[in-house]
């Protein structure tokens, strides 16, 4: 059991959450021009908030995460809305290759800094996507650590331009990113502080 599988049940709970995938989705909305025969893929999907968001602007969404409780509890949801267009699979991206599958857009948010290895999954989404598929990454700006505190191993966010410098040695194009969203977190007994949220978008 993964820490995520542990934080499934009351993730939904957060109205945090919900108000940062509304801000997300609605700055990829408005950067990426969606088709109604557009396959998309959420990598890291969590209990799929982001993707509820996007569900009406494509014809498919593959939620992907290697927690299988996040996966049980979007299963609940897809079932309970009748959503028809949204499908789950366990499988972990950041260690094997996803076989078969092509995408026209693959977006994620809040998930790479958890990843280790930063240019082999940005990789992996470009293998995945058709030819002038887009990708949409949200993620934190650079910080100090505080966001997740000590004992957190990732990365404390990142600067765009450089996962821009990466995108761009791998082939993506056009890649820009803007602030979208402020998450307010106490990191300690009297202390609140802001951390700000980007989304890059870029295509092939």
């Amino acid at each position: 059991m993964n820490e995520f599988d542990i934080k499934a049940a009351e993730w939904d709970k957060n109205p945090m959450h919900w108000d940062r995938s509304a801000a997300i989705a609605k700055g990829i909305i408005a950067e990426i021009p969606l088709l109604p025969h557009f396959t998309a893929m959420e990598y890291g999907a969590g209990t799929g908030i982001l993707s509820f968001f996007l569900k009406d602007h494509l014809k498919e969404i593959l939620l992907l995460d290697n927690s299988a409780e996040m996966i049980r509890l979007t299963n609940e949801k897809i079932l309970s809305s009748g959503a028809k267009n949204l499908k789950t699979k366990l499988f972990d991206l950041e260690h094997a290759d996803l076989e078969d599958e092509k995408f026209d857009l693959i977006f994620t948010q809040m998930v790479l800094h958890h990843v280790t290895d930063i240019s082999s999954i940005l990789s992996r989404f470009k293998k995945l996507l058709n030819s002038g598929g887009y990708l949409a990454v949200a993620d934190l700006y650079e910080e100090d650590g505080s966001f997740h505190g000590e004992g957190f191993t990732g990365h404390n966010g990142f600067n765009p331009e450089t996962l821009t410098s990466v995108l761009k040695c791998d082939g993506f194009k056009e890649i820009s990113y803007r602030k979208c969203f402020v998450i307010s977190r106490k990191i300690a007994e009297n202390q609140i502080k802001e951390f700000e949220v980007f989304l890059l978008t870029a295509h092939i």
